[in-house]
């Protein structure tokens, strides 16, 4: 049953510290008493996540109270912006207040993506009252590891763009007009050309209205981060959730962290993820067309998941885990998160694996002679980032032009005579050195097509800072399949930039040394008997 829907309104709350938050309420225009819609953002509460999700008239249509709230400091609600440190609070004040709302029936749902996932774990974590389920989709569970650095290194460009929005917004409220220009370029332009790459020109402004310097000045794990991190703060809960995440989306860590720590309590979880990027959910992602079964209705989704916890509706008879096959094109469901024991794959070469693509290769077993691929990265061309969850350039993406470059070593697989496929968590494990003190090991899995291209997987990133060997890369979920006549391949550089900062070389901390000190360095990639490189994957059963 849908309903007309009655003009939206604008209403306030005051915090117990006097702070008023502004939010638009939708509602059906006939006579309830309706379950609550929460969602709590910092983007302007009229943009209300439409870039993923169905415009909240459309919830309210199907016999919801909407309620979209601007957080303290952005769009017109009051106080100072803090990235994340308030919304436990003001959550929980919030959904005190509408549960004092006319004409509810008192259970109250969260959704929302991105920021707006992590305001309803916060939420979630004060206690509140009132709450009966989640929808969180995409979130920065643990803002320093799925957000700001992967395995130690920086996440550059995703950094810097997000930096430069968020600030954006203190500066209009600010009344800073030139500030708010001058972000609107750099957001057109990023500016990666400084003589320190993490700190551009606009530097000073960000300083000024965002945290994108407070990032760089906390290179490690710690009580900065842990203030505004859903998972150094949800502790036990029996909230009913349904995660959504995407192959390519670049908080897909903090989806599988959240789903593994929810589902260690007795509330049902249920997870789905798709091939998308952060945003749009659709089935083009990158240069790949994943076919009309990647266009999944996920507002429908999510409101069959609305609808039995607030309205006491049947759920659809769905596995708890659904899980989009690439390659297969198809949804596959489990009944939980997949762990099959790793199959290893061990790398061997002739010593030119990074100047010829068919000189490296997968095996079985490791090759009975050790052999060194030498690969030398020069920060004047650094490796380009292409495709992927983070960089200019996201998603499923031909490779082959960025394989066949000398600071590239690949090793590849057989064809394949039957299909294989692979669901969960994969990992590398490197016998790398280098002729410096840190450097950065980024490997990709991809799926070698009979036509030559090169269609990215999954991949990860580790800091190296000392001697340890082998250097053990964990890389994000997966679940794809390659087809008879397809083969593997595991890539490996020293960096990927713009996704990633150059590392210098020097052992320093992102944003300190300079480009002119930023070094050529060379990486040895052990393979073989006494240095037996593999790579670890999730091989499932058809």
């Amino acid at each position: 049953m849908t309903f007309e829907i009655a003009e939206p309104q604008t209403i306030s709350m005051t915090t117990p510290d006097g702070v008023r938050l502004d939010a638009d309420l939708w509602r059906p225009a006939a006579p309830g008493p309706f379950p609550v819609l929460l969602m709590r953002q910092p983007y302007g509460r009229a943009i209300a996540s439409t870039v993923v999700w169905a415009h909240p008239a459309w919830y309210a249509a199907q016999g919801y109270i909407v309620v979209i709230q601007d957080v303290r400091g952005r769009g017109s609600s009051g106080g100072t912006f803090r990235l994340w440190q308030d919304e436990a609070a003001d959550g929980k004040a919030t959904l005190d207040w509408i549960g004092t709302l006319p004409d509810t029936t008192g259970k109250v749902g969260m959704y929302g993506f991105s920021y707006q996932a992590s305001t309803q774990l916060l939420a979630a974590a004060s206690g509140a009252k009132g709450l009966a389920c989640l929808s969180p989709a995409m979130p920065a569970f643990d803002v320093y590891a799925d957000m700001a650095y992967e395995g130690g290194a920086f996440r550059l460009h995703q950094s810097l763009l997000w930096g430069v929005q968020m600030a954006a917004e203190n500066a209009r409220r600010a009344g800073d007009d030139a500030a708010y220009a001058a972000f609107i370029a750099a957001s057109r332009g990023l500016p990666l050309s400084a003589p320190v790459p993490e700190r551009p020109p606009v530097l000073a402004l960000l300083e000024k209205y965002g945290h994108y310097a407070n990032w760089l000045a906390h290179p490690k794990p710690g009580p900065y981060w842990a203030a505004m991190s859903a998972s150094a703060q949800l502790g036990a809960c029996d909230l009913p959730m349904l995660h959504i995440g995407g192959w390519f989306d670049s908080l897909l860590t903090g989806t599988l962290g959240l789903w593994q720590h929810m589902a260690k309590s007795g509330a049902p979880q249920h997870l789905k993820i798709g091939p998308w990027t952060h945003l749009p959910w659709g089935r083009k992602v990158g240069e790949r067309d994943f076919g009309a079964a990647a266009a999944r209705g996920m507002d429908r989704v999510q409101l069959a998941w609305f609808d039995h916890w607030l309205k006491g509706a049947a759920l659809p008879d769905e596995p708890a885990v659904e899980l989009f096959e690439m390659g297969g094109d198809r949804w596959r469901g489990f009944s939980a998160w997949p762990e099959p024991a790793p199959t290893r794959c061990f790398l061997a070469s002739d010593g030119l694996a990074a100047n010829d693509t068919a000189a490296g290769t997968l095996a079985p077993s490791p090759a009975s002679a050790t052999c060194v691929d030498r690969l030398v990265f020069d920060p004047w061309r650094p490796t380009p980032s292409h495709g992927g969850h983070t960089g200019p350039v996201s998603g499923a993406c031909d490779r082959a032009a960025i394989d066949a470059r000398t600071d590239v070593a690949t090793y590849t697989g057989p064809v394949l005579e039957r299909a294989l496929h692979l669901a969960g968590d994969v990992a590398a494990e490197i016998h790398v050195s280098a002729d410096v003190p840190c450097f950065d090991l980024l490997v990709v899995l991809s799926d070698v097509a009979p036509d030559g291209k090169v269609w990215n997987l999954t991949q990860g990133i580790v800091r190296v800072e000392n001697a340890r060997s082998p250097a053990r890369v964990a890389m994000r979920g997966v679940c794809a399949v390659l087809k008879p006549g397809h083969r593997l391949r595991l890539s490996l550089s020293a960096g990927a930039f713009p996704a990633f900062s150059v590392n210098p070389g020097t052992g320093h901390a992102p944003g300190i040394d300079a480009v002119a000190a930023q070094r050529i360095l060379c990486l040895s990639i052990g393979s073989g008997a006494a240095a037996a490189s593999s790579l670890l994957l999730p091989v499932v059963a058809e």
